[in-house]
């Protein structure tokens, strides 16, 4: 029986899958921060100190699952480890690579996996002073939402955009086909085996909101035939009967949907005003199964009502379009629920957390709701921030960095 559920964006987290990152966030430098798509290069120290104060925020309130844990499981099973190397073989044509990757132990395999391996340089190489890798590193694994989606009770594996990422797919194609914490009713797009050019899928794109409704974003990140491939499993193989679609402005500072738009709580969202009022709101579509065609919608929250999901949005920002455009740069949009009404937020977002407040949330430290120094009440609207001056440097917030696994229904 499946494992895994999830419908919503809000539903009551019972189960959360994420990455602590590690040294293989060491690759980026100033001269790979663009290869391995980073704006900026990340301290390391500070940023392993915010992340397991987020883990330790969500561990009061569900199961958290760590990817490297499951991957050390699942590494100590012949079929899965004979997929991991068989598949990282296919794509690193390496005789070199291949014999020693079969012949370490689960856990020096499981660091290779995600650190990666320099390749030995040759006299050219050592005069210039250049390394490179024979087997690469995953420095955004970190960001589980973006390799993995629930919907329903099937797994999507996301077929990413970008080169850098390929990795990603595999340890999570893995996971989702080989451990008992991820046991799904099937995997209906597999994005490592993904090999048409024009076909990508990343999971800030895909946003289960109810049982039979889907939200997608068409961003840099999503291509429109990846998207209407998805659509058709998704029409076929679950309950969802309407998907939403935002097509995307081609800016560096919304690669994803979820970096212009998260729920919250029952008819609440958090929304980049720009892109959803006022003359310059971003195009929207509407897929219906049974239907060949994707007609225009006048707004995203017309196209809501007219599948019975209206929203009330939350204006990142605030009404200032300067304090607007920083704080959805700094993730401000990117918010993480727990539960309905309940979630998570950098704490750096003054202008938003001060539009929440407004909306009727209470506004919690996070050190303060570990120390016990706040709580919350079981039925109050809250959020709960999060340091993240050096986690948002790799360009999200506490929603990418979080792949629900199971959600209670609302």
């Amino acid at each position: 029986m499946p494992r895994v559920h999830v419908n919503s964006e809000i539903g009551a987290l019972e189960g959360v899958l994420v990455h602590t990152p590690g040294k293989e966030l060491a690759a980026v430098t100033p001269g790979t921060r663009e290869d391995y798509l980073y704006d900026d290069i990340i301290d390391l120290e500070f940023a392993l100190r915010e992340h397991r104060r987020m883990v330790g925020v969500l561990e009061r309130f569900t199961t958290v699952h760590e990817v490297s844990d499951l991957l050390l499981d699942v590494l100590a099973e012949r079929a899965a480890r004979e997929f991991l190397i068989g598949r990282t073989g296919d794509i690193i044509r390496s005789d070199e690579l291949a014999g020693p990757l079969s012949d370490l132990p689960p856990n020096e395999l499981r660091t290779l996996l995600i650190e990666g391996a320099e390749a030995k340089a040759g006299p050219i190489g050592r005069a210039l002073n250049e390394i490179g890798f024979r087997l690469p590193p995953a420095p955004n694994l970190f960001f589980t939402r973006d390799i993995g989606i629930v919907i329903g009770e099937h797994a999507v594996i996301g077929s990413m955009r970008h080169e850098a990422r390929w990795s990603e797919e595999l340890l999570i194609g893995a996971l989702f086909r080989y451990h008992p914490e991820l046991e799904n009713a099937g995997v209906i797009y597999d994005g490592s085996e993904e090999r048409r050019l024009s076909f990508s899928v990343e999971g800030g794109d895909v946003h289960p909101l109810r049982h039979d409704l889907v939200a997608l974003g068409f961003s840099s990140r999503s291509s429109p035939a990846g998207l209407d491939y998805l659509c058709d499993r998704l029409f076929e193989r679950t309950n969802v009967r309407d998907v939403l679609v935002v097509v995307m402005p081609g800016e560096h500072t919304a690669i994803h949907l979820d970096m212009i738009f998260t729920m919250i709580d029952r008819g609440l969202g958090v929304v980049f005003p720009p892109y959803f009022i006022g003359p310059e709101r971003l195009a929207v579509l509407h897929r219906s199964k049974g239907k060949d065609c994707a007609r225009e919608m006048p707004s995203f929250f017309d196209a809501l009502k007219a599948v019975d999901f209206p929203l009330e949005p939350v204006l990142c920002g605030g009404v200032n379009r300067a304090s607007q455009e920083r704080e959805q740069w700094s993730s401000g949009c990117n918010l993480f629920a727990v539960r309905p009404g309940l979630a998570l937020s950098y704490k750096r977002n003054d202008a938003t957390l001060a539009e929440l407040e407004q909306a009727g949330f209470t506004i919690v430290d996070g050190v303060e709701f570990l120390t016990a120094d706040a709580a919350v009440d079981d039925n109050e609207r809250a959020i709960i921030t999060i340091e993240g001056s050096e986690l948002v440097r790799g360009g999200g917030g506490p929603r990418c960095m979080t792949m629900p696994l199971r959600r209670a229904e609302l």
